[in-house]
């Protein structure tokens, strides 16, 4: 998994063979910074982008082929051993209003140089069939997660923030709640030279700008019903840009971006998933102290306790990246991967596209 925080690449191997999957091995590797340059500039349009996309494309392939021999190796498997990979590839545009989303990757090469069939493009599908093409987790946290006598909310922070309603009993939804990291980490970028901001404490030594926080949770797609998704073409650089003043502090805007994150999922649970009984968080914004303290805080008031799906048996790192591998076994099995009823599909579809590993 390589998300829209742009951090690296997330890699887990996983074996399915029991009711709850086993976890064996772990990996992250890091973008150079020339490749996340690169892959945040193919958000937006610009000058030769085909040419650029591809040779991005394969330069993931490589970081991919990196990440699953260190997991091979970690474990003393041969590629014969591992029925697949499953790759999301780096998402540059989500635009499931226009009938299309595009993930970055080169399954054929990642397929030809790890030896392993891999499956691909999960979103494409689901967006055929109407759907948003996101979030698919939801299906893998209902399946990993649910409790028979517990309403609980499975809450993903990566760069896009999103959550999964599930209750003892009854429908499950899942959608995007807003911005994650991606204004948190897009401003200490520019303003402290930094990818990230480390356990929230830049945002902690700021304080919440009212006027900006309002004008911000003004915009539309807080209000818009699910099933919704977004990402960097909503919520970018730009779009912050248009509400900020000269006199705002720094400091004091990521204080109000941190605040943006937390209210959004907290208004979206509010909504929608009433009676929830526990909260649990996984994703790169689960290590970030301040945001969890934040979420605690505001979830104090109805008394539902705010945890990391560390607790749960899955470390809130790894939780993305096997849900592919879980989204690559439904595939390789012929089984569904979304939920209509999270996505907006006319009906449920087996996703990606599979890259078969080299005749033996």
């Amino acid at each position: 998994m390589s998300g829209t925080s742009l951090d690296g690449v997330d890699a887990v191997l996983a074996d399915f063979k029991d009711t709850y999957p086993k976890l064996l091995a772990s990996q992250h590797i890091g973008f150079d910074p020339d490749l996340r340059t690169e892959l945040l500039a193919l958000n937006l349009t610009g000058e030769n982008e085909l040419e650029r996309s591809a040779l991005a494309a394969n330069h993931l392939a490589q970081h991919y082929t990196k990440a699953v021999q260190s997991l091979l190796a970690q474990t003393a498997k041969k590629p014969s051993e591992i029925a697949a990979i499953g790759c999301h590839g780096q998402t540059v545009r989500h635009r499931p209003e226009l009938g299309y989303t595009l993930q970055l990757n080169n399954g054929a090469l990642l397929a030809e140089l790890t030896g392993i069939t891999v499956i691909a493009d999960f979103r494409s599908r689901d967006i055929a069939a109407g759907g948003q093409g996101a979030p698919l987790v939801p299906a893998f946290h209902a399946a990993v997660f649910h409790h028979p006598n517990i309403h609980r909310v499975i809450v993903n922070i990566g760069g896009i923030a999103n959550l999964t309603r599930l209750p003892s009993s009854g429908p499950i939804i899942g959608f995007d709640c807003g911005p994650g990291n991606v204004l948190l980490d897009t401003w200490c970028a520019a303003h402290q030279g930094k990818a990230f901001d480390e356990n929230g404490a830049w945002a902690t030594s700021g304080k919440v700008i009212p006027e900006l926080l309002t004008a911000m949770s003004e915009d539309p797609f807080f209000k818009q019903p699910p099933p919704k998704s977004t990402g960097r073409d909503l919520f970018n650089f730009a779009w912050l840009q248009q509400f900020l003043r000269t006199e705002y502090a720094p400091q004091d805007v990521q204080a109000t971006l941190l605040k943006l994150t937390v209210n959004g999922i907290w208004q979206a649970v509010q909504e929608n998933c009433g009676g929830a009984q526990e909260i649990y968080v996984c994703g790169g914004g689960a290590r970030n102290g301040a945001l969890i303290n934040s979420l605690r805080h505001a979830f104090a008031t109805n008394a539902v306790p705010v945890a990391l799906t560390d607790a749960l048996g899955v470390a809130a790192e790894h939780v993305e990246a096997l849900a592919f591998a879980w989204l690559a076994r439904q595939t390789t099995c012929g089984e569904a991967g979304n939920l209509p009823a999270v996505t907006g599909a006319r009906h449920a579809c087996i996703l990606g596209a599979i890259y078969p590993a080299n005749l033996r």
